[in-house]
């Protein structure tokens, strides 16, 4: 691919297609307050990002050893954690390359927030874990799109680089929850979305990866 190749597939209607039935999940666009104070605090980002990518891949691992007679789950999850591991890896890089030291960050209350609405009893819990994860993957995904017009080249080309991987997180882990579900998901669903959009539209002291819009002074 060349340059004005490269140039075209981070034009706005690329990422529009990409992300057109994410941005219709979510309840809730990425704040202009985040975005602005995001350009503002590239080191926390992207040592958070790797923090969550570490997660992510932590988190497909985990069910796969919790849920081993699930033959459809193990197969997305193994692709998911080794695709996650990578993107942990090139996040690293980045920050290597920037000078940026991978010290240590509180988490946000983002995750945290949306698991205390999981059921704690199976088949339950497992569907809950689910719709967790296609929530965290729509909004990361989202949240990389709208990044883009704010960043630097280089990292605006890896952002949009992840869409699609991203993406296709965020499919699996509804299906999945959709396939386990001996009832329909959308109650549930709609629960935890309704939740999620007051975690993002909220405030937060700390400026994370999926915190909220930023507290004021």
């Amino acid at each position: 691919m060349n340059q004005e190749q490269k140039g075209r597939a981070m034009e706005p209607a690329v990422i529009n297609d990409l992300l057109a039935e994410i941005r219709n999940f979510l309840k809730c666009e990425t704040p202009q307050e985040w975005l602005e104070m995001a350009v503002t605090q590239l080191p926390t980002l992207l040592i958070d990002h790797a923090n969550c990518e570490k997660k992510a891949a932590s988190t497909a691992m985990s069910l796969m050893f919790k849920y081993i007679d699930r033959s459809d789950l193990l197969a997305k999850m193994s692709k998911l954690a080794r695709e996650e591991l990578v993107h942990f890896d090139q996040v690293h890089k980045i920050m290597l390359q920037r000078g940026i030291d991978y010290v240590e960050v509180s988490a946000s209350r983002y995750a945290s927030g949306l698991f205390k609405l999981a059921n704690r009893e199976e088949p339950y819990l497992l569907v809950d874990k689910c719709i967790i994860g296609a929530i965290v993957e729509a909004r990361s995904c989202e949240r990389f799109a709208r990044l883009i017009p704010y960043l630097d080249e280089d990292l605006a080309k890896f952002y949009f680089s992840l869409l699609r991987s991203e993406c296709r997180h965020y499919g699996d882990y509804l299906s999945l929850a959709q396939q386990y579900s001996s009832v329909p998901i959308e109650p549930r669903v709609e629960r935890f979305l309704l939740a999620e959009r007051e975690l993002i539209s909220g405030q937060d002291s700390e400026f994370r990866f999926h915190s909220g819009r930023p507290a004021r002074a």
